[in-house]
């Protein structure tokens, strides 16, 4: 180890880091507080500090815990990790193990914790909970069943509309509608759970009688979670674990959050519970915090120093990375003007921002970087910006349209509208799937029409013809008809379509011959299976097709069958049916067959030859969600999944319904697709986190709406400094302008829209009615050429992983590495993970026992 040593490192790895990071890498007891501006490299810090607590102060990697605001963030510091701790092992041959470092996002790490045995006095293994995400969440709360029992659970005897109606007023809504009644629900009680604010409590202190019901219900649905969690009671779960272990403060030596503004009140009291040892290091940024209606606190990073008083007695150390790598001088110039021309003035003194950032370019270039169409209507600054993205297409400036992001508020506007129209009329492709529904994209809606026209699609019920259940309706007709074309383009694709019809249709008369046996015989479904008794006239009943007759005798299943039987275990006369008339393909199956036929083999084409990603990329997604319609439902399709319309009721009934209803979210975690040969559209927050050559900011109208109305309810039952909530939607506002101003590299265009209906935002009016550097002044030979994009740290890759994959067949890698189709997973992966856990819970068995002993 004499050999190396921190520098040696920095130089092997070609990084040479500012004496602001430097001193934050180094950095090593007590806590530390890192306020990190746009593109200043905090990623990098992060990975070198605990680089440096490995490898020169001998952490182990289990001592530290290192939460992410995303798996993305996650998985780019554990590939950066492996990568830099090889570079060490390649040179001392000190070998270093990740496998049991807590690296990743809150939830996972949350849910990581209610299963470790560090954190148990017996050292038993806690079961896992199951944990619902949001969809997951909301079908919990909009099943009726749900409704009738707590109306009932507490002695209402209103009519189920009534109730709702009731609900949805309290969130400023009208009518009876259920859907709008469950959002407004699952907000408020997230964002109870999120400040760990008690029912009794919460009933007890409210002195508003519209949340008398709601209070009430909030306290039924956690009554009937049984083992379930939903992600905001997961951190709860997790920290009441913690808090309960007098031990749980010292596993930990170092915790390390990143993206501090985003949390929320239950994770600050985790972390610190955590931090028992002193040495907390938060990293963030106060004027990117953009998850308030998530829940995010941005007072808990703000309020840091006084939080480490309050929870630890201890000062943290503040450093400032306020150097910006990533942007060109007039760009850091601008959004740093922007933010301090706004009121963040407390009345009592101080501010409502982290003051004294000094946040300044690397770069010294004096050329203009920020541009301003003309101040004129909608129409014309769209057509302005449309040509000077098409000018810098084709003068080389950027390498390919990916390179040029739009930013908006919300990508549904008409000022997105007008710009895709404008970039269509320069022969100029967007990807904008959240510009409508996801399901009214043109990929998506002929791909899920042609899987109605195997799985069926449920009729319109007239009586019901009207809201969202009219537009769902109405997508679900243009669905058919897109599928329609696409069967009379292809005879092969119809011919296979027909072909899957036909084999419902065979499995449905197998079951229903089966059935005919059962009650000819006098057998109940239940009825445990037994071969010698049940097999020969299961296989005698009338007009049975090969396929049920081979499935009803394979010898291998009656073996098992008998075993079981013996065993007290049998499977019962239903299952050995089902078995029997069950398909080879699943609902993810027959996606992936449809994509074997046009138009989609055509899209993969485009997408191989690198010419128009975009439309894989919406497949990708499509896979994506019917994956997860599997792992709710069923993985097998069996006749029974299609009697009394039960699979098409699942799918189009409930699932597309329900994503159709909710609409696909604006504000996204996951890894943002950019396809090559489109402009990405994208809301600001999908934007966070990343950065283009060329960024469009295609609207500075953001009208004050005021408050959310959960903010507004959940308000009166927080205590604290918070920020005031008439101020809360302005401040809000620039945050999210100034994530927008703050992701461009080379060049920002602002999109100045005068004209009726359109208003700037306050914020932008000193920028913009001053003098500023217009699109027509603009001298495309000052602006610097797009470099190819590189990854800011280290990328690991597995031979069996990628490259065999990739040489096994270059398209399935293409598919499942490059654009992230949803995979299969494989029972093998499952049974290994089973014989590790057995073999590591005895020997923790072992270890209780003899601590038993010893003590």
């Amino acid at each position: 180890m004499s050999s190396l040593n921190l520098e040696s490192l920095f130089a092997k790895a070609n990084f040479v880091p500012n004496p602001a990071q430097l001193e934050a890498i180094k950095h090593v007891d007590g806590p530390l507080f890192l306020v990190a501006g746009p593109g200043s490299g905090k990623t990098r810090v992060l990975l070198w500090r605990t680089v440096n607590l490995i490898v020169f102060h001998g952490i182990k990697p289990e001592e530290i815990f290192l939460a992410t605001f995303t798996e993305k963030a996650a998985k780019q510091l554990r590939d950066g990790l492996l990568s830099l701790l090889g570079l060490v092992t390649n040179q001392t041959g000190e070998p270093y193990d990740l496998s049991k470092m807590y690296i990743g996002t809150v939830h996972s790490l949350c849910n990581r914790l209610l299963t470790d045995r560090a954190f148990s006095r017996s050292r038993q293994r806690s079961q896992s909970p199951v944990v619902m995400d949001a969809l997951e969440q909301y079908f919990h709360l909009y099943r009726k069943r749900f409704w009738r029992d707590a109306m009932s659970h507490l002695g209402i005897e209103d009519e189920l509309e009534v109730v709702q109606e009731q609900i949805n007023g309290v969130f400023g809504n009208r009518g009876a509608s259920r859907h709008k009644a469950v959002v407004g629900l699952q907000g408020l009680f997230n964002r109870f759970s999120e400040e760990n604010l008690a029912p009794a409590d919460l009933l007890r202190q409210n002195t508003n009688p519209d949340l008398d019901l709601p209070l009430k219900l909030y306290d039924y649905y956690l009554s009937t979670l049984g083992q379930a969690v939903d992600l905001s009671l997961l951190q709860q779960a997790a920290y009441r674990v913690v808090a309960a272990n007098p031990h749980a403060s010292g596993i930990f030596k170092y915790v390390i959050v990143d993206e501090y503004q985003d949390t929320n009140a239950i994770q600050e009291k985790l972390y610190f519970a955590l931090a028992g040892c002193g040495n907390i290091c938060v990293v963030g940024d106060d004027e990117q915090a953009l998850y308030r209606f998530r829940g995010a606190t941005v007072e808990n990073f703000v309020q840091f120093p006084e939080r480490c008083h309050k929870y630890l007695t201890l000062t943290p150390t503040r450093i400032a990375l306020n150097t910006n790598y990533r942007s060109r001088k007039g760009v850091v110039d601008f959004y740093t003007r922007y933010m301090d021309g706004g009121d963040w003035a407390r009345p009592q003194g101080g501010a409502y921002r982290i003051e004294g950032k000094g946040i300044q370019a690397h770069s010294s270039d004096a050329q203009p970087a920020v541009v301003v169409s003309t101040a004129t209507g909608a129409e014309d600054v769209s057509r302005e910006i449309a040509e000077l993205i098409r000018q810098l297409i084709d003068s080389g400036k950027v390498q390919d349209a990916n390179q040029v992001a739009c930013l908006f508020p919300s990508v549904k506007g008409t000022a997105a509208k007008r710009l895709e129209q404008a970039l269509a009329d320069v022969d100029l492709k967007v990807y904008s799937p959240r510009a409508k529904r996801f399901l009214e994209t043109e990929e998506a809606t002929v791909m899920l029409g042609l899987m109605l026209q195997v799985l069926g699609r449920t009729p319109r019920e007239m009586e019901f013809n009207g809201g969202d259940y009219k537009l769902y309706h109405d997508w679900l007709d243009a669905a058919e008809q897109e599928a329609k074309t696409a069967l009379k383009g292809d005879p092969r694709l119809s011919t296979f379509v027909q072909q899957r019809k036909d084999e419902i249709a065979e499995v449905r008369r197998d079951y229903v011959a089966f059935k005919a046996v059962l009650e000819k015989q006098g057998w109940a479904s239940t009825t445990p299976y037994d071969p010698s008794k049940h097999k020969r006239p299961l296989m005698d009943a009338s007009g049975l097709s090969s396929r049920a007759k081979t499935g009803i005798s394979n010898q291998h299943f009656d073996k098992v069958a008998r075993e079981r039987l013996a065993e007290g275990k049998p499977v019962t006369l239903s299952y050995a049916i089902n078995r029997a008339t069950s398909l080879d393909w699943t609902v993810l199956d027959l996606f992936y067959r449809l994509t074997s036929f046009q138009p989609f083999k055509a899209m993969f084409d485009l997408a191989e030859q690198g010419k128009d990603e975009g439309p894989v990329t919406t497949l990708s997604l499509v896979s994506q969600l019917v994956s997860r319609f599997m792992e709710e439902t069923q993985t097998i399709l069996t006749a029974h999944s299609f009697e009394n319309d039960l699979i098409r009721n699942q799918f189009v009934g409930s699932y597309l319904f329900a994503l159709f209803r909710l609409g696909e979210g604006e504000y996204e975690d996951e890894e943002v697709p950019f396809p090559k040969g489109r402009v990405p559209f994208l809301t600001v927050h999908q934007s966070k986190g990343l950065e283009f050559p060329v960024v469009v900011l295609g609207s500075v109208m953001k009208k004050d709406m005021g408050p959310q109305t959960v903010e507004v309810l959940v308000r009166p039952f927080l205590t604290g400094d918070n920020e005031p909530l008439e101020k809360v939607s302005h401040f809000d506002a620039m945050r999210m302008f100034y994530v927008a101003l703050s992701r461009a590299q080379n060049l920002l265009v602002v999109g100045h829209i005068k004209g009726r209906g359109y208003s700037t935002h306050d914020s932008f009016k000193p920028l913009l009615e001053g003098k500023v550097n217009r699109i027509a002044d603009l001298d495309l030979s000052t602006v610097p050429a797009a470099k190819p994009e590189q990854d800011d740290t280290m990328r690991s890759y597995s031979y069996t992983a990628d490259y065999l994959r990739y040489l096994e067949c270059p398209r399935s890698y293409m598919i499942f590495r490059k654009y992230d189709f949803a995979d299969s997973r494989t029972g093998g992966m499952f049974f290994g993970n089973l014989i590790h856990q057995t073999i590591e819970d005895l020997h923790n068995r072992v270890i209780a026992m003899r601590e038993g002993a010893s003590a």
